[in-house]
Formats: structure tokens, sequence, C-alpha cells
């Protein structure tokens, strides 16, 4: 008989022995052992919060489920209402909410039918009330109707508004388009009940020495149910100092009546102004041509401004596009009359991590009109709607105003090309390395023989002046901050140059 070896049989473990009073628990929920008395109170904490989010997220998907099962339910809308717009007036809230209940013999869409149509039109009707900017907040509920004659399937849908401060004032100091000022603005929202605002603000600066403006505003619901038309009644007044080019100062008060609708990815503006100007002051150094365009002048325009901008961002743009075209026609009474037309056209791409090209471009023309009874030679372009073109703004190394006649001119363009790139290691920076090439001309019309606008602009684009130089950009929002160094490298014999370092402040560059 065959019998292994004791030496080849497995050794037997005995079990292991535990006594019946020894701990066997374990953590739950990650209880931390041996803690402080502060760490289990906030392991407490925590289980609680996460216990009833748990519940929260349950309570949700469950009521997800019932309204998505029910959102073919026959329902429709009983009332709406509005509760906590203490401030506004009835009749503006009906003239929102009114077409929603309209019946189909009015000619308008038919009532909700369905939940789910109840549940969009309670959508739209809270995006409305937001988008007056007088709620803070706008929480919908839905009812069963209260009415005695409401039917089973009638819903009550009502929204718990809380308004916004009606009063709202402000004190600044600005830096931006070569200038600094002070300022103060006042503000009453929901001045009249009906999302209108009254604004007053007044600024005082180097170069604008003085601004008033008192300004109000309110959607045009009878034009727009969204509320995004406005219209705007203005009244201004400032006084500009002009003593470091021209060697006057300027006063202007006027009024303006605007309205504003969007358009696409773009919005127009069309206006009425009245305004009366005055260049006074005159320095004794003051050309005699200067001292020619010095009075008075009124002038009666209408207005149309198109403005869009699709660019990422409006300082170191990588993709989009930013036009804006303004049209002018005044001599509708007063006595300056001319066409007036400036547009405005930029575009910025990527080129590489961090490193972006922008081209820009910029013209205008002032086509001076004979007034009523003179002959068509005698019609002459005023000083205060002449264009100026120089600078740090617009095209670089060349002195504030620089380049043509100190008067100004009726017809311009400039084009710049800019690189953009991030500091080397360092792209969270909010300064930027700059590279540019600037190009324009500025020219009058010359009115003592008859205008060949063809051979004027073909003259004006063939003889440009330019620069071209290095810098950096500091981002100091919402005022962007230039500091280059460059030369001017083609300029006219009238040209005022500026070599060496120049410093640039404003809001919008070339």
């Amino acid at each position: 008989m065959n019998t292994s070896p004791i030496d080849d049989e497995e050794p037997v473990v005995p079990p292991r022995f535990t006594t019946p009073l020894r701990n066997t628990s374990t953590p739950r929920d990650h209880e931390p052992t041996d803690a402080s008395l502060e760490e289990l109170r906030r392991w407490q904490q925590q289980r609680a919060e996460r216990k009833l989010r748990g519940e929260y997220e349950s309570q949700v998907k469950k009521l997800v489920e019932v309204v998505t099962e029910n959102l073919d339910q026959p329902a429709r809308i009983g009332a709406i209402r509005v509760e906590g717009a203490d401030k506004t007036r009835t009749s503006f809230i009906g003239s929102l909410v009114k077409p929603y209940m309209a019946s189909p013999t009015d000619g308008s869409s038919p009532r909700p039918t369905t939940l789910s149509d109840v549940i969009s039109t309670t959508n739209e009707v809270q995006s409305l009330l937001m988008a007056t900017q007088i709620f803070k907040s706008v929480k919908p509920t839905l009812e069963r109707s209260w009415s005695p004659l409401a039917e089973r399937d009638d819903i009550d849908i009502v929204f718990k508004c809380a308004e916004k401060g009606k009063y709202f004032i402000r004190t600044a100091t600005d830096v931006g388009n070569q200038e600094g000022s002070a300022s103060a603005t006042a503000r009453i929202n929901n001045v009249f009940g009906g999302a209108e605002f009254l604004e007053g603000n007044v600024s005082f600066g180097t170069k604008t020495r003085q601004a008033f403006q008192l300004r109000l505003e309110a959607p045009v619901v009878s034009l727009d149910r969204s509320l995004k038309t406005r219209g705007e009644i203005s009244a201004f007044s400032t006084e500009r100092d002009f003593t470091s080019f021209a060697s006057v100062s300027e006063g202007v008060k006027g009024l303006k009546f605007a309205l504003r609708t969007p358009w696409r990815q773009g919005s127009h503006e069309v206006a009425y102004e009245l305004t009366s100007r005055h260049i006074g002051n005159v320095a004794e150094n003051a050309s005699l041509s200067m001292r020619e365009a010095a009075g008075h002048s009124f002038k009666s325009a209408v207005t149309h401004t198109y403005l869009r901008d699709t660019r990422d961002d409006t300082m170191f743009g990588s993709r989009g596009t930013y036009t804006k075209i303004a049209h002018e026609v005044a001599g509708l009474g007063g006595d300056v009359s001319h066409f007036k037309s400036e547009s405005v056209f930029q575009v910025s791409r990527r080129v590489a991590d961090g490193l972006s090209l922008s081209f820009s471009t910029a013209s205008g023309l002032l086509y001076p009109l004979s007034l009523y009874g003179s002959r068509p030679s005698e019609a002459q372009s005023m000083f205060s709607d002449r264009f100026q073109l120089g600078g740090p703004l617009t095209v670089r190394m060349f002195k504030q105003n620089g380049l043509g006649d100190s008067l100004g001119g009726d017809l311009y363009w400039s084009a710049g090309v800019s690189m953009f790139s991030d500091v080397p290691k360092k792209p969270h920076w909010p300064i930027k390395l700059h590279a540019f090439v600037n190009a324009g001309r500025l020219d009058a019309l010359d009115r003592s023989k008859p205008i060949d606008l063809v051979a004027s602009i073909k003259q004006t684009l063939t003889q440009p002046s330019i620069s071209a130089g290095v810098g950096l950009i500091y981002r100091f929002d919402p005022v962007r901050v230039e500091v280059n160094i460059g030369v001017p490298l083609v300029a006219s014999r009238s040209d005022l140059t500026r070599r060496g370092v120049q410093v640039g402040m404003g809001l919008e560059f070339l």
C-alpha cells in the first residue's frame, strides 16, 4: 500500500480565535476615526448635504418624468398674473402679456391647448419680463385657475417678481481717447412705470472741459414686443478745447431724438438732431482761416447708423469683424447743409497660438450742399463738421489731428495692419507685443471750381502718409494703453510728424 510521507502533508492552520466582545464595526460614509469634534461636525454636515442633494435630485427626476409623460395632456391658460410689480404700470404689464391671452378671433396665433404649450408660453413671458430690465428675479408657478367660469383644464400662470432699485448714482474718473475726466451719473429706473429710465451725466475733463447730458430712454412696445426696439430723447451740452491744433474752443448744445432696433447681428439707429455750435476763445496765434471759421452755426440733421460687431475680443480679437456705417443729411433748416458719410471696418484672424492679425480701414466724405437761394459754388463745409485725422488712435506716429490742414478736411481714409503677440512664456499677462503699419490721408475739397469727386478720391488714395513701428499694449479694461516706438515713412509737407515714443489711451484704435 502506497502512503505519502508525513513531510509532504500540508500543515493544518487552526482558525483564528476572536473574542465575542471584539469591535467588528467599519466606518460608514468615510466616517473619520480618532477625529476631533470639529472634524466629526464637518463630516456630519457634508453627509446631510449629500443626502438632501440626493433626495432633491431624485424628486426633480420624478417631477421631470411626470411632466414629460403629461406634455400632451390638454391645458389652457386661464390667466396670467404678475405679482410684486408694485412700481410698474398695470397697462404696461398688460401690453406685454395680452398677446399670449389673445383668442384666434383676434387674428393672432391660437391659445395654448396642451401642457407643453403652456410651459413654452411661461418661458417666453418670463424672458420678456426679464428683458424689461426692471426686475431682479422672475419666478413662474402654475396654479389651477381661480375663475368661477374656468374649465377643468384651465391653468393660471403666476409670476412672482422682485423689482430692482429705483435710484442709481455713480462717480468715476475715466482715462481714454487721449484725455482724462471725472464724471458723475445719476439714474432713475422705471421712472414712469413702463421700463423707462431717466439718466443725467456731468463730466469735466482735460480736453472736453465740461459735458452734460440728460437722457430719457424707453422701449417701443407698439413696434417690437420683444422690447429690443428703444426710443430716446436727450439734451446735451459740451465744451471742447481745440487749442492744441486749431487755437480755438467749441461749444455745442442740442437735442436728439433717436430710435434704435436690432437687425440680425447688428443694430440700426435713426436719429434727428438739432444743434447749436459756437467756435470761440480764438487764440492770438490763430490763423486767418481759423478766425474766419469762428462764430455761431445751427444744424438740423437726420442721421442713420448701422453697427455690427462679431469679434471675440474688442481689444485683441482673434476672429470676427467690426462694421460701422454712418450717414448724415443736414439742411432741414438752420445754416448748415451737407451730406456726410463715414465707415469703419475691421477684421481679426488668429495666425498661430498667441499670435493674431488685425486689418482696419476707415473712410469719410463730407460733401457741402448749397442752401436755399444760394449758388452751388458758395456751399462750404463748417469746421465743426469736418474730419480730423492723425494721432495714436488713428494714424500712429503723427501728432494728434496732425494730418492735413488744422481746419480739418472733407475727405479722408486710413488703413492699418497690426499684429499682436503674447509675451513669451507669459500668455496670461495683460501686456501684448505689438507691430503695426499705418497709412492715411486727409484732404479738403476745392470749392473754387466744380468738384470732380472721382479725381479727388483718386488723388487722396494715391498720395498717402505712412508710418510703422513696434510697441507694447496694456489691457486696462475698458481702456487700451499703447506705448509705441516708430517713425513716419512717408509724410506730406503739411503733416505734423512724431518720431520716437508715442503713448495712446483710448477705446477704439485703428
